[in-house]
């Protein structure tokens, strides 16, 4: 039985050629994301700002968002957001961080309960409070920095250091246009998508370490080709492979994102964007990265082995 392909085996598509226009791109689209981020910020969700989150189920059936509002807007609680959430019989409430203290934060969940009454049933009451909400975001930060770091010096070890900066620049451009994305949209920040964005990290060292691979494979085996038509073969080599993950990832994760419902779907729309742009990155930056650091023929320790050069078919 033959492996399934996507793409003939002897396509080339000049990737490295697009270099020029993919990498402005990139940089245009990152700088575009810090931009937002510094002039948007993201919609930090109660994880990060602390306060209290409650989802209610109404008993009489599809929920009227205005009166739930003119219920809640008279207690004094500050600001009360009221959404749907999911099912039409779903409300989401969010209430902010209450001055005073955790006392004060158990008073505020007492006063909506009470506003409400019996007419709701009360799926999930979470209080987050202002310490606890930093704690989580520098914890954050730090776990996505320390994963950084780490494929810095795997890479480093398993392939050299050229390969090892290229890998890092496609994860960098991954996660900050992951926030950015997030900043234009507004979907709500929280310690969820935290854990997207690491996974985001391990998917797109994945493609990125299958070019590289055969990049190394491609040195040892062809000496003389010039490192530009090399990262090409390359590239092309791995592409059918590369779209077989993409797509089969996708299937499962646009499912989700339909069906999963509304607790999984920031979580599932940050993977979504990071399938797509790890998947470009692994192409169009992080080898076209590697092109401009250049990597020493004798790298691969195999200066005496015979060198093998391309037949007519295999560029």
């Amino acid at each position: 039985m033959k492996g399934i392909r996507f793409l003939p085996s002897g396509t080339h598509i000049p990737f490295i050629g697009f270099r020029k226009v993919s990498l402005a791109f990139s940089i245009l689209a990152m700088v575009a994301s810090v931009f937002l981020f510094f002039a948007v910020n993201l919609n930090y969700g109660i994880d990060f700002r602390g306060g209290t989150l409650i989802e209610v189920r109404d008993k009489s059936g599809p929920v009227n968002l205005g009166q739930f509002r003119s219920t809640l807007g008279g207690l004094g609680l500050g600001d009360i957001q009221v959404q749907e959430f999911g099912a039409p019989t779903d409300v989401l409430i969010r209430v902010e961080q209450q001055a005073g203290g955790e006392a004060n934060q158990q008073n505020a969940i007492k006063a909506i309960k009470g506003a409400l009454g019996d007419g709701v049933d009360y799926r999930r009451v979470e209080v987050v409070g202002p310490t606890v909400s930093g704690e989580l975001i520098q914890s954050g930060t730090i776990a996505v920095v320390v994963a950084i770091l780490a494929v810095l010096i795997y890479i480093w070890f398993r392939f050299e250091w050229q390969f090892s900066l290229g890998a890092v620049a496609a994860l960098v451009h991954d996660v900050i246009l992951t926030i950015g994305i997030f900043c234009a949209l507004q979907i709500e920040f929280n310690l969820s998508i935290i854990a997207a964005i690491l996974t985001i990290v391990g998917y797109s060292l994945n493609d990125t370490v299958v070019v590289f691979d055969r990049v190394r494979e491609n040195l040892r085996k062809y000496k003389k080709m010039d490192f530009a038509e090399l990262l090409d073969l390359s590239i092309n080599e791995t592409l059918s492979r590369t779209i077989l993950t993409s797509v089969t990832t996708m299937i499962a994760l646009v499912s989700l994102y339909i069906f999963g419902g509304e607790v999984i779907r920031g979580f599932v729309f940050a993977m979504i964007w990071g399938v797509i742009v790890g998947t470009y990155s692994s192409i169009f930056v992080a080898s076209p990265v590697l092109l401009m650091l250049g990597v020493k023929r004798e790298w691969s320790g195999l200066s005496g082995a015979k060198a093998k050069e391309p037949a007519s078919g295999d560029a």
